[in-house]
C-alpha cells in the first residue's frame, strides 16, 4: 500500500523528535558519569596503559620556574606536568605540605626533585604507594638523620659558606638564607649566561636557614626505584657527595658536564631521565 506523503512526513518528524528526546536524556547521564567516573575508569584511577603523573619540587633560593625548560619537554611528550611549590622552611613542614600535595594527585606518580627538593622528595614519598620513582637532579639523597649541612661538609668542595650567604631576620623569628648575588653564578649557574645568573639571583627565594640544620626522616628511596642526574661541574653539591648518595640509594645514575642548574642549562638530558623512570616503573 503506498502511503501518502504527508503521512510519511509527518513519521520523519516524530522519528527526529524522539531521537533528539533520547539524546536529551543520555546527556545527564554522560554529565553524572563523567563527573562521578564510570565503572571502566573510576575517578580516581589511572587506566592500566596511562602515563605516570610527573611531579616536579625545586630546590632553594629558586621557585617552580627553574623547571620551565624541562616541563616544555615532557608535556610534548604527552605526560602530566605538576609543578607544586615549595615553601622552603625546612624539611619536616615543606614535605608535609608536598605528601598532602601527592594526595591529591590520581594515578601513579614518578617524584623528581632538584637540590634541596631531594630533601623533600625523600621525606614526602616514604609509604606512598603511588609514588614508583623518585628522580634526583643535583640533588641531597638523605638518608635517615642527614642534615644539609652534615652531608655538604662530608665531601670537600661546596662553596655555600657562611660567607656566601647573606641573612635576614623576619618578624617572626624566622632568619631567612640567600646567596650572595655577586657569588650566585660562580656557585649555582657556572654555565649559564652571567645575564641570565644575574637574572635567577635577584629573583632567588630564600631558605629557612634553620632548614640546613634539620634532619631527614626515613627515605623513601628504601623502597621505590631512584634515578639521579649529576653535574659534573657542580659547585654547590660537590659531585664526590651526589655520587655518595647515589651509590647509597642504588640509584641509576647519569652524569652530565653541567652547573647545579642542569635543569636549566641540560633540559633534555634531565627530561630524558625522568622519562626513563616513567616508562622504568609503567
Amino acid at each position: 500500500m503506498r502511503i501518502p506523503l504527508k503521512f510519511r512526513a509527518r513519521k520523519a518528524r516524530l522519528a527526529l523528535a524522539g531521537a533528539a528526546v533520547a539524546a536529551l536524556i543520555a546527556i545527564p547521564s554522560a554529565v553524572a558519569a563523567a563527573s562521578t567516573g564510570s565503572p571502566a575508569h573510576p575517578a580516581g584511577s589511572h587506566p592500566a596503559s596511562a602515563k605516570p603523573t610527573i611531579v616536579l619540587e625545586h630546590g632553594a633560593w629558586a621557585d617552580g620556574s627553574s623547571w620551565d625548560r624541562v616541563v616544555t619537554r615532557l608535556q610534548q611528550d604527552g605526560y602530566t606536568v605538576d609543578v607544586p611549590p615549595n615553601p622552603l622552611r625546612g624539611p619536616g613542614s615543606d614535605s608535609a605540605y608536598l605528601a598532602s600535595y601527592l594526595a591529591t594527585v590520581p594515578g601513579p606518580v614518578v617524584l623528581a626533585g632538584h637540590s634541596y627538593g631531594g630533601f623533600v622528595t625523600t621525606d614526602a614519598a616514604a609509604g606512598d604507594t603511588n609514588v614508583k620513582a623518585l628522580v634526583y637532579v643535583d640533588a641531597y639523597i638523605p638518608a635517615q638523620g642527614d642534615t644539609i649541612d652534615s652531608l655538604t661538609a662530608q665531601f670537600p668542595g661546596s662553596q655555600i659558606t657562611p660567607a656566601a650567604l647573606n641573612f635576614v631576620p623576619s618578624p617572626g623569628g624566622v632568619t631567612d638564607a640567600y646567596i650572595k648575588p655577586s657569588l650566585f653564578r660562580a656557585i649555582l649557574a657556572n654555565d649559564l649566561p652571567a645575564s641570565q645568573a644575574a637574572e635567577l639571583a635577584a629573583a632567588q627565594r630564600p631558605i629557612a636557614a634553620s632548614a640546613l640544620a634539620e634532619a631527614s626522616g626515613a627515605p623513601a628511596w628504601a623502597t621505590i626505584p631512584s634515578w639521579a642526574v649529576i653535574g659534573t661541574a657542580d659547585h654547590a653539591i660537590p659531585p664526590a657527595a651526589q655520587e655518595f648518595m647515589a651509590a647509597r640509594a642504588h640509584a641509576t645514575v647519569t652524569t652530565i658536564n653541567a652547573s647545579h642548574l642542569s635543569l636549566i642549562s641540560r633540559p633534555g638530558t634531565v627530561a630524558n631521565v625522568i622519562e626513563e623512570a616513567a616508562r622504568a616503573t609503567s
